[in-house]
């Protein structure tokens, strides 16, 4: 397994793209039009984890979400695992990897939002609180202090 970080168009765009996940379908568009640090911010970093030409899992690392809150400056967003992976943990490994780059780039605290209840407190996120996101839809806030 191996860890690849992108943020410009990449081959490994095609692999997010194929994904069955409108969001996947998304940000694959942000990554080939090397539109992903205009939209999510000059940071953004994509992790993507590769089992050989297998795409495992994937999320960003950015400056912003689908939460407008100029005070938050650290989210990781779209988290997917392939069908295939799941249960494993692999999401943890991407998590970790991003939260070691949010250390070096002097962030205490990083930001999650999701609908899934129970998923990321696994991880160590706490529940901070929920609003509403930029698609109308309301979204659940975790934070992880690092």
């Amino acid at each position: 397994m191996e860890i690849i970080k992108i943020n410009t168009n990449n081959p490994l765009a095609n692999k997010i793209e194929e994904c069955d996940w409108n969001a996947a379908k998304f940000l694959a568009k942000l990554l080939k039009n090397n539109q992903l640090t205009k939209v999510l911010g000059a940071n953004s970093l994509v992790f993507v984890l590769m089992d050989n030409d297998n795409l495992v899992s994937f999320l960003t690392l950015s400056d912003q979400d689908c939460i407008i809150d100029p005070t938050k400056k650290c989210w990781i967003g779209f988290v997917y695992t392939d069908v295939k992976y799941r249960g494993n943990r692999y999401s943890e490994l991407l998590i970790n990897e991003a939260i070691n780059v949010a250390k070096i780039n002097n962030h205490n605290i990083i930001y999650l939002a999701t609908n899934h209840i129970g998923l990321y407190e696994k991880y160590g996120f706490e529940y901070l609180e929920s609003k509403i996101d930029v698609y109308g839809e309301l979204s659940r806030i975790y934070f992880k202090k690092i």
